[in-house]
């Protein structure tokens, strides 16, 4: 008897292999070991050089507590979704961790949760998509097909949780094997188990989550509240207009005041302006540095819990009763403007300058050329750049700023070379550089204000440098590339007079060691504002303040 089509696919489909529930999480750990775990594994064997013995033990402890992890929901009905999820995790973070040598902890977890669509759409390219649908969405699919063998319930219930007590066993006495070596391993190189696919970013994710509901119900603590404005206010003078620019992803080594081999500022080298030439970073992401630069804690001392639980000195400025907004042409303020008035260029229309869907920073000039002449009061303006922003670094600049060619023209760094990336992002820099030097033009044009302006980048960027790319790396080992940032300063004239500031003395500190941390307090002692919260030994300017140079003397 001749079978039907349908009658053959029936049998086929009954044919299909059956597997336990352990045994589905045993084949999906070790699917996940050697497919998703490229860099765990090139780590390791250089961790582990010369001792492949102990490489084997820290292995077979590591598949080890994986498969304790799976065990727990080696259960029918559960196995099949939780394996799936493990499945395409491990697809995405891998692509990441491999392609670009991101690292998805908990602040690159928050930094992904607070960003835009329009910024994370770079992210998703053919290259991604590929990868994710071969080595992600097809197992996952192929485990669906796969039958779950029917067991008694005293079995289903107990093997899982035999799996998980032998496997934590083992894993304990793999380590015990040889403790003091792993331990040294797991104390200082904790970017082996930082590159571990998808459970390191699965203990992100709930770090993240614990963070989140830790500060849910947060009330924010006011400070500065005694900030008050200082002698230099006093008398009939002129309005003071000082703009912060919070720069994106611009690193010190491409910056042309640097010393860097291209002449990326050349705009900013004709101005007279002051370059801090060794400045580090909170963090190497927006989401952790933007909050911690304008916060009153230091590196050490910020967390996301203290950051959202106080406020920062935009609120100090404003207690002391300057006119302080916030302009953003990135993916948000992160909390710091909530305050206050603030202004999003982003989604603007504009042929010039947003025709790709996102806006170049040239976007500010036209608004801040209105809004500098209606300023009656004593004002702070923040202007938050999308910068040298990867991957799409020729989406940064007009066409005339590509100086530096060949430029990489996709977000696929695979297709470009070395010297196409580094061209592109260098065109970033020297349109910075210009959109700073049209600022300072335009406040020194403004002799109805005194003025300031003072940028500095968020974070830095990896090149390809070791084989990272972009920014995000956990700080405790994330290349200089990432946390050391340009920062210039300029003062017309009449801001110098008016708060007895010696431009000459600031230019012979401008190579001292400095950070993120003396933002705040420098803010304050720059605009003579008087409060407890300022310490003058983080203020870069209390030294060159003419008047206590007079009277130290």
């Amino acid at each position: 008897m001749t079978l039907s089509r349908t009658d053959t696919l029936r049998s086929a489909w009954a044919k299909r292999p059956e597997f336990t529930p352990l045994g589905l999480s045993l084949v999906t750990a070790i699917f996940v070991f050697a497919v998703h775990n490229a860099t765990f594994w090139r780590i390791g064997s250089d961790v582990f050089a010369g001792h492949m013995l102990s490489f084997a033990g820290f292995i077979a402890a590591v598949f080890c507590l994986a498969l304790a992890v799976q065990s727990v929901f080696s259960f029918p009905y559960v196995v099949k979704p939780f394996l799936a999820f493990v499945l395409i995790l491990g697809a995405v973070t891998s692509y990441y961790m491999d392609q670009l040598g991101v690292i998805i902890d908990r602040d690159m977890i928050q930094n992904v949760m607070v960003t835009t669509v329009t910024e994370s759409k770079h992210l998703i390219t053919a290259g991604f998509v590929t990868h994710v649908g071969l080595t992600g969405i097809l197992p996952a699919l192929a485990l669906f097909a796969i039958r779950i063998k029917r067991q008694s319930l005293l079995r289903t219930l107990a093997l899982p949780a035999v799996c998980f007590a032998l496997t934590l066993a083992l894993c304990a006495g793999f380590l015990m094997a040889d403790l003091k070596s792993y331990a040294a391993v797991f104390r200082e190189r904790k970017d082996l188990m930082s590159s571990f696919q998808p459970f390191a970013p699965m203990v992100g994710a709930i770090r993240y989550a614990r963070m989140i509901s830790a500060t849910a119900d947060v009330t924010v603590q006011p400070i500065g509240e005694d900030a008050h404005r200082g002698p230099s206010y006093e008398g009939s003078r002129k309005p003071v207009l000082t703009i912060v620019v919070a720069g994106e992803t611009a690193r010190a080594q491409n910056f042309g005041l640097n010393g860097y081999e291209r002449d990326t500022t050349p705009m900013l080298a004709r101005r007279d302006v002051i370059n801090f030439a060794n400045v580090s970073s909170c963090g190497t992401a927006t989401a952790v540095s933007l909050p911690c630069m304008f916060s009153r804690f230091t590196r050490q001392e910020y967390s996301y819990e203290k950051g959202v639980s106080h406020q920062n000195v935009l609120d100090v400025l404003d207690h002391a009763g300057l006119h302080v907004e916030w302009w953003d042409n990135n993916t948000g303020d992160k909390g710091l403007a909530r305050r206050l008035k603030s202004r999003s260029f982003t989604n603007t229309e504009n042929v010039e300058f947003c025709a790709s869907g996102e806006c170049m920073d040239g976007i500010f000039m036209r608004a801040l050329e209105s809004f500098a002449d209606t300023i009656t009061e004593d004002t702070v303006l923040v202007l938050h750049q999308i910068g040298s922003h990867g991957p799409t670094y020729y989406l940064r600049y007009p066409e005339e700023f590509e100086r530096f060619k060949p430029a990489c023209r996709t977000a696929e760094f695979k297709e470009c070379t070395a010297a196409e990336i580094t061209n592109a992002y260098d065109n970033t820099i020297a349109y910075t550089d210009a959109v700073l030097a049209r600022t300072i033009d335009l406040l020194d044009q403004k002799s109805n204000l005194n003025t300031a302006l003072i940028y500095v980048s968020d974070h830095g960027e990896s090149l390809g440098e070791s084989g990272l790319y972009l920014h995000g790396s956990p700080y405790f080992m994330a290349p200089a590339y990432q946390t050391t940032v340009p920062m210039v300063l300029w003062m017309s004239e009449g801001f110098k007079t008016q708060f007895n500031l010696d431009g000459a003395c600031l230019s012979q500190h401008a190579d001292v060691a400095l950070s993120h941390d003396n933002l705040f307090h420098s803010l304050l002692g720059m605009l003579d504002i008087s409060t407890r919260e300022r310490d003058p030994a983080l203020d870069i300017f209390a030294p060159c303040h003419r008047s206590q140079r007079v009277a130290q003397k």
